[in-house]
């Protein structure tokens, strides 16, 4: 069974009947999970522009594409439909090559992959601070979506990282 569908089938039993307006913490966790995600779309663009490893473009608009244009949509009309004002955003960054900018100016693909690595990391946070503080089911759900796709794109950031030789490791402990 596909995990998607493990996590909706525990939640199912709860979605259905009359549901409860969303509470101060629901809305203050989806709409600042949602100011976070625009946020992280700008850094992704701006990554695509700065990157030069190929890999690490694909990584990173795959990770735009089917992890947060996706989340952001489904925040976005969740918080619509339930009558909550929308954050404001900038917009999006344009899409092209801009290798003339000079080292230090920039991030470079080291840099990059880090930061994209803690993001996701902050995001998996901030999502299971957002599932624990859930009351109704279908907030929960969407938290837990969240946790899973964040996941998913940080192990592949994660692997990429570790073939590079880039993954930030603490200190081993020996006792």
């Amino acid at each position: 069974m596909r995990f998607f569908e493990v996590i909706h089938d525990a939640f199912e039993p709860f979605l259905d009947g009359e549901k409860r307006p969303l509470n101060v913490m629901e809305v203050s966790n989806l709409w600042f999970f949602l100011l976070g995600t625009e946020t992280t779309l700008r850094n992704e663009e701006l990554g695509i522009n700065l990157a030069q490893d190929p890999e690490l473009k694909r990584i990173l608009k795959d990770t735009r594409e089917t992890v947060h244009i996706p989340l952001r949509d489904e925040l976005s009309e969740f918080l619509r439909k339930e009558g909550v004002p929308l954050p404001n955003s900038t917009s999006e960054k344009p899409i092209g090559e801009f290798r003339n900018i000079p080292e230090g100016a920039k991030l470079n693909d080291e840099e990059l992959a880090n930061l994209m690595s803690y993001n996701l990391a902050q995001g998996v946070t901030v999502a299971a601070k957002g599932l624990s503080e859930s009351i109704r089911a279908d907030v929960g759900l969407i938290f837990s979506k969240i946790i899973y796709k964040k996941t998913m794109a940080g192990l592949v950031v994660k692997q990429y990282l570790d073939q590079r030789e880039w993954l930030r490791i603490p200190p081993y402990y020996n006792a």
